[in-house]
């Protein structure tokens, strides 16, 4: 059974499929392409993945839709100071955030969608509101959410409507146009030449611009429905901008929005937020650059439960490298592994099975998951060193591997042939000569130099042998 925190209830609620429904749908909000996206927004994403794949893991079907935020003060101040096309500036960041998301094992979703796609959408929901008495248009042209006219706003953050102040969120403040009340928020921002360029589209309501919030809205309920099962982001989307969408969606068609809120909390960087000005800013790109690999980020990424807070480190991203080389030295064991008989190995599967899907279940509980893998390999291991392993059993183990892999996307189940320079060949061969003799500081200098190159090694019962670092 799946059991997953609900932001809005905040408890534990379990998940399962509504009389007549063939799937569940999920809507997670992207990227506002203005930029690279950085660790803290790939902590979400990588959540995000792992909700998916468990999802998909307890077999439900699943439909999930994600937007890309292509216009927004943000982008259009990028592509002015750029001098490019609103299109042609966000096109860099897409094609970057797609290429990322590739490199983090990131599952493509059903459906992609971008904001300047669905402006349609948006305005029909906001003659809808107009219409409804829910919105209003300002002295300078805008069209605003009258909050007062949504009772239950604040359910979702838990906060009271007679605290909300201006300025209480940075998203507030930049909707401080001309409106009636502090707590309204923008759905229509009049079109102005010095602040958008050439940036605008034709509504009933003059020219002008979507306001962030409605943006998520259309989307959403377009493509998935006037009420859907998940909708997922980090905790800095709580307020105001999933509080307004509630507002807007169920001001619009009187259902409820969303049946299920999940929110990741914050990454930070060596205990503190991150920040350029700190010089502790870094997009996956920046790690990448330092020799790291996608599958060590995400393995770093997914290995704390979303809901606590996620300390990033280097320290931390080493200690993912050694965890995923010991993953690889296991899988390496396996699959040479020649004994033709040993003892079978389905009760170690299914014990690891059960706690996998047991810790999985219970609100993505992956510290307890990842244990369950650790207890095995441990099992398995001494099972090997016996010479108690067959072969038969062995491929049975990297079947199960493989299924759990389809959740973590981490484990390197893959051979892959890799080039080795001759220097690093020689160096090889000189660590084996001095570990045969026993020249243990001789091992040691050539074992560092190996390193040293981007490679490692890797000794079993078996020999040693040189895998390139990277695992991608």
């Amino acid at each position: 059974m799946l059991n997953l925190y609900n932001t809005e209830s905040r408890v534990k609620e379990l998940v399962e499929l509504k009389e007549g429904q063939k799937a569940l749908t999920l809507y997670t909000c992207g990227p506002t392409v203005y930029n690279y996206a950085h660790i803290g927004n790939f902590r979400t994403y990588v959540f995000e993945d792992l909700l998916r794949r468990t999802i998909k893991y307890f077999g439900f079907p699943l439909i999930q839709v994600m937007n890309l935020t292509d216009v927004e003060d943000k982008t259009i101040k990028g592509a002015l100071e750029e001098g490019l096309a609103l299109t042609a500036y966000t096109r860099r960041y897409k094609e970057a955030f797609f290429e990322d998301l590739k490199t983090l094992h990131i599952e493509p979703v059903e459906m992609v969608c971008s904001a300047t796609d669905s402006i349609a959408e948006m305005i029909e929901m906001i003659e809808i509101l107009l219409e409804k008495g829910i919105a209003y248009t300002g002295k300078d042209g805008g069209i605003y959410y009258s909050i007062k006219h949504f009772p239950s706003y604040g359910r979702l953050s838990h906060l009271k409507l007679e605290d909300l102040k201006e300025g209480a969120s940075e998203r507030v403040s930049d909707d401080d146009y001309d409106k009636e009340s502090a707590a309204d928020f923008v759905l229509w921002k009049p079109y102005d030449p010095k602040r958008d360029g050439e940036v605008f589209w034709d509504s009933p309501f003059g020219k002008g611009r979507p306001g962030w919030h409605i943006e998520c809205s259309a989307m959403a309920t377009h493509h998935l429905g006037e009420t859907i099962d998940f909708h997922i982001g980090g905790v800095d989307n709580i307020f105001p901008h999933h509080e307004n969408e509630i507002a807007q969606s169920e001001g619009c068609s009187g259902k409820r929005f969303v049946r299920h809120w999940m929110h990741a909390q914050h990454l930070i960087v060596d205990g503190k937020k991150m920040s350029k000005s700190l010089g502790n800013f870094y997009t996956l790109r920046d790690l990448l650059a330092k020799g790291y690999t996608g599958e060590e980020v995400r393995y770093l990424l997914l290995s704390t439960h979303y809901r606590t807070q996620l300390n990033f480190t280097f320290e931390g991203l080493e200690a993912a490298r050694q965890t995923l080389i010991r993953f690889s030295a296991f899988v390496h064991r396996l699959r040479i592994v020649q004994c033709i008989e040993g003892p079978p190995l389905d009760d170690q599967i299914e014990r690891c099975r059960t706690s996998f899907k047991r810790a999985l279940g219970d609100d993505l509980n992956i510290s307890e998951a990842l244990a369950s893998l650790f207890e095995l390999i441990k099992q398995v291991n001494a099972l090997i060193d016996e010479e108690k392993v067959s072969k038969s059993e062995a491929e049975k183990v990297l079947g199960f591997l493989e299924g759990l892999n389809t959740v973590l996307a981490v484990l390197p189940l893959q051979e892959k042939v890799v080039d080795i320079p001759p220097e690093i060949q020689e160096a090889f061969e000189k660590r084996q000569a001095a570990r045969a003799s026993k020249d243990w500081a001789e091992a040691d200098k050539q074992r560092d130099f190996i390193q040293s190159q981007g490679f490692t090694l890797e000794d079993s019962f078996s020999g040693s042998r040189i895998k390139k670092r990277a695992l991608s």
